[in-house]
């Protein structure tokens, strides 16, 4: 697995690739005039803004933990996908006030074969940048990288939309079809936003790991129960690529510390090698005490744990 500096050069990538679909977006407005181009170029705008802002992100959360952030900086990474979320919704709602101007008063679309090549032509780089990202993204858990991709591939088929909307424009003369498809493409990107809003606020709420992962954990600690060690108050929670695992561990009183340990190592040892990038914390409580059951809560009162 790459270190997380290196995935930096990914985000570089995503700026570069913002820049040149940029230029070719723009170039194709101004030799078409479409207001649905002109969409397409706005979000273009939101993609290299994202860029910057993930390229910052993936730079602060690879930075090792300090005094201040000993848990690491690994949640920036969150940070950074809900704005970009924010972009794509501000960018929907601007294709629609474009879009609402045009329809009200539509224009002839000028020169389309070679403002669709262009726009096409951008389209072409978003994709194999998108596909790039994504790939990278999901292969070391970057939701930085992955709602990049995700935004890159909302403007292809914004761009697709857009060359369809311009095509049944100039084919049938209706000049209201280009704004028309442009609106619908909005709201297409306006889903994609909400769903990067939705991830990201669930990751910064320290939401817990999938039920896959959870059912992993438990068969884990299943397999080692026997000898009347139990387990409980087991919580885990997701901070960019890290996972973090909990869990309380029952063992006989009479046990030495060095078994209740060796035991601790073992499991300990298992979820790491199942679960990848875990960071995980245990307790050792002995099964007579009934305080050691009581013990589940997140927050106790102060000497709750003190046997009487």
């Amino acid at each position: 697995m790459i270190e997380r500096h290196g995935l930096l050069r990914f985000a570089v990538l995503s700026v570069v690739a913002a820049l040149v679909t940029i230029g070719l977006k723009v170039g194709a407005y101004l030799l078409t005039g479409s207001v649905g181009v002109l969409s397409d170029a706005l979000e273009s705008l939101a993609n290299l803004v994202a860029a910057l802002v993930a390229l910052y992100a993936l730079w602060v959360a690879a930075r090792p933990p300090d005094e201040e952030h000993t848990y690491g900086h690994t949640k920036a990474e969150y940070f950074s996908s809900g704005f970009e979320g924010l972009l794509i919704v501000a960018a929907a709602v601007g294709i629609v006030v474009a879009a609402v101007r045009r329809l009200i008063e539509p224009q002839p679309i000028q020169d389309p074969a070679l403002g669709l090549l262009t726009n096409a032509l951008a389209s072409g780089v978003n994709l194999a940048v998108a596909r790039v990202l994504l790939r990278v993204g999901k292969r070391h858990e970057s939701i930085t990288l992955e709602a990049d991709a995700q935004h890159l591939m909302a403007d292809v088929w914004t761009s697709l939309g857009v060359i369809a909307g311009v095509t049944a424009a100039v084919a049938t003369g209706w000049h209201r079809l280009d704004p028309i498809v442009a609106i619908a493409v909005a709201l297409n990107v306006l889903r994609s936003g909400f769903r990067l809003l939705r991830r990201s606020m669930y990751g910064l709420l320290d939401t817990s790991l999938p039920e896959e992962t959870l059912g992993e954990i438990k068969a884990i600690l299943d397999a080692h129960s026997g000898a009347g060690m139990r387990y409980h108050a087991l919580r885990t929670r997701q901070a960019g690529a890290r996972r973090f695992i909990s869990f309380h561990i029952l063992v006989p009183g009479n046990w030495t510390v060095q078994r209740g340990h060796d035991l601790l190592e073992r499991i300990e040892e298992r979820i790491r090698e199942v679960i990848p990038n875990s960071v995980v914390d245990t307790h050792l409580e002995p099964i007579e005490d009934p305080v050691s059951w009581e013990d589940t809560r997140l927050e106790r009162p102060a000497g709750d744990n003190v046997t009487q």
